[in-house]
């Protein structure tokens, strides 16, 4: 079978390209149903406050990054950590868009 398509290399080139063809074809029809399951996006900021306390850290820089970040769209929960050795850290998920969104 290999032999046919080493002798004909034009054949094997327009199977390749009907293939691909009709797979895209088949991708665009595809119900959205059918799509796998994808981890919605997420973001998570950190930020580091060398010798401050956690109060300090959430008044001067939690606090700031969380206001300014309250109003991006989509967004399903955002949460905060204030925690040891001057660390903070945002964690914010959001909704995946459908197809019909686009």
């Amino acid at each position: 079978m290999s032999e046919f398509f080493v002798r004909r290399p034009i054949v094997a080139i327009v199977i390749a390209i009907l293939m691909t063809l009709i797979g895209g074809v088949c991708i665009l029809a595809l119900p959205i149903a059918q799509y796998p399951q994808i981890a919605p996006p997420e973001i998570q900021v950190q930020t580091h406050y060398t010798g401050a306390d956690a109060l300090t850290i959430e008044q001067s820089v939690a606090a700031p990054i969380e206001q300014q970040m309250s109003g991006v769209d989509n967004m399903n929960y955002m949460y905060s950590i204030n925690g040891q050795q001057w660390r903070h850290s945002i964690d914010r998920e959001f909704r995946r868009r459908d197809r019909s969104e686009h």
